[in-house]
């Protein structure tokens, strides 16, 4: 769960009298429904240049890490001419809503964690991550799976909120 809290943190403590208490948590990551019209229409523009950016030849296999919505996963398809694409992410209620919204039959969406693949290692060609990164505890262990399962030759590539970044596995 990914507990997200809209406020200045020290003005919340002067009000309990210094004391730091944490409002009820809500896991405001859970609906794919509320989450398209926050981020995922802007996920949607900046994936077609991060595709562009990335020139995957066609029939790849890809994995779409963090996959949410479905967002990247669709822009792949639309862009990409894959042979195939699992999406990966730990929030059931994107995956439900990613299934609902991407209905073709050379994608895949799963429950799963970046920091843990549920995936063989060496068996895609690309491996992509949109804003998923920003969001994992220890993005360095993530970004190593990521290269575990990308085959040698392989593409593994992520975008950050703060840019985008790309690493080739050999």
């Amino acid at each position: 769960m990914l507990a997200l809290y809209f406020g200045d943190a020290r003005s919340l403590a002067r009000k309990k009298g210094g004391r730091m208490e944490h409002p009820q948590r809500k896991d405001t990551w859970a609906s794919g429904a509320a989450y398209e019209p926050y981020v995922g229409r802007w996920s949607r523009l900046v994936a077609r240049e991060f595709l562009a950016w990335l020139a995957i030849p066609p029939g790849a296999r890809w994995l779409d890490i963090g996959c949410g919505t479905g967002a990247l996963s669709q822009t792949i398809l639309d862009v990409a001419s894959p042979r195939e694409i699992t999406g990966i992410d730990p929030s059931e209620g994107y995956i439900t809503f990613a299934r609902q919204q991407v209905r073709d039959s050379r994608v895949s969406f799963r429950l799963g964690g970046a920091q843990a693949l549920p995936e063989a290692s060496a068996s895609y060609d690309a491996v992509v991550a949109g804003l998923a990164l920003n969001f994992v505890p220890q993005p360095s262990r993530a970004v190593a799976e990521m290269q575990r399962v990308a085959r040698v030759g392989g593409t593994v590539a992520l975008r950050r909120m703060s840019g985008t970044m790309l690493a080739r596995c050999s």
